[in-house]
């Protein structure tokens, strides 16, 4: 499931990442955890350089960083000691563990034939009332970036009924604009989604 590629790209790149593009937490970051009751478990997927880790633990929440690069989880431990570990988004087994599931521009690079799967296993992870946020980059079908790295470049309405069919409540949905580590401009979405209590 996961783009060997992609892998490879940031695993050579996690010192310029963590330097050039991870010193501040997402502008998403606050809203979302403003959402979350006092002491919540977060499982953060994609946890790159540590930076919006860093920032979940300030806020009192208890935090599971992972990522599936394993120079990744060893910047954001020695930038942060945040006890990130090593996991790709196919190797998400755990069930009702979370109260939410942060995934900060990342689960954009999965193949959008694995994207329902990967939800799926994200709303299992979620315990009923669980919250979840995701950013895509938009377009029309999936392809790689001038690095290299595989994208799946949904549509809005297309990755909405994704996530309705992965049995999430769509709760906000903001379109904006953004640059990629490509240099490219491009219309982003930003997905706050909740799982059910039944």
């Amino acid at each position: 499931m996961s783009d060997p590629a992609t892998i490879a790209f940031y695993e050579t790149n996690a010192p310029r990442y963590t330097l050039g593009f991870g010193q501040a937490p997402s502008r998403h970051l606050k809203s979302f955890l403003d959402r979350l009751k006092p002491g919540a478990h977060v499982l953060e997927l994609g946890c790159g350089g540590g930076q919006d880790s860093a920032r979940i633990v300030e806020r009192g929440f208890g935090l599971d960083a992972t990522d599936g690069t394993p120079a990744m989880v060893r910047k954001a431990n020695e930038r942060f000691d945040v006890g990130a570990r090593l996991l790709r988004f196919d190797e998400l087994e755990a069930v009702a563990a979370y109260d939410a599931v942060w995934a900060h521009a990342c689960l954009l690079h999965v193949a959008r034939a694995d994207l329902p799967s990967v939800l799926a296993s994200i709303h299992r992870a979620l315990r009923p009332g669980g919250w979840h946020f995701a950013n895509f980059k938009l377009g029309d079908g999936e392809g790689r970036d001038l690095l290299g790295r595989l994208h799946n470049f949904p549509d809005a309405g297309w990755l909405e009924e994704v996530y309705r069919a992965a049995g999430f409540v769509i709760v906000a949905s903001e379109i904006y604009a953004g640059k990629a580590a490509d240099g490219t401009q491009r219309d982003w979405i930003a997905l706050t989604v909740q799982r059910l209590h039944a």
